[in-house]
């Protein structure tokens, strides 16, 4: 049914549930499965040259991290994941990184970070979910 998955993760507890699902799915469907996590926290007004490097350092450290317990989930089941750690808007990297993948399915998180409307439906998973070019899978 699928061959390639992307799941975005961003260490939320709502991105590794939805990992969780992604290896379950491409476990099953003998997929290939991806990950991809957006570093969107960088300053856009910084004073110094230093505050971006000390920024960037630190939220390398931390996919890094994120990105090194996906692996290892994914390959207690038997599954190997590719993963990737890129800098932009959330909701416009993701989408642009599935579209240029031909990706045929991404599963997100309901809420990750962002708690913003998080009571209603978060707004990066909705526009995730609107603007993406393949089946969209929101795990709750």
């Amino acid at each position: 049914m699928f061959k390639k998955i992307l799941t975005a993760n961003d260490g939320s507890a709502g991105a590794k549930l939805a990992l969780r699902v992604a290896i379950d799915l491409a476990k099953r469907c003998g997929a290939e499965l991806h990950s991809i996590s957006v570093a969107e926290d960088l300053p856009h007004y910084a004073a110094t040259v230093g505050e971006v490097i000390e920024r960037k350092g630190e939220l390398n450290g931390y996919f890094a991290k994120v990105n090194e317990e996906a692996v290892a989930m994914a390959r207690k089941e038997g599954v190997e994941l590719h993963t990737k750690v890129i800098a932009g808007h959330e909701v416009e990297a993701i989408v642009n990184y599935a579209r240029d993948g031909e990706f045929d399915l991404l599963v997100i998180g309901f809420m990750g970070h962002s708690k913003i409307f998080g009571r209603i439906w978060g707004s990066t998973s909705q526009n995730i979910t609107r603007l993406a070019p393949c089946t969209v899978v929101v795990v709750k």
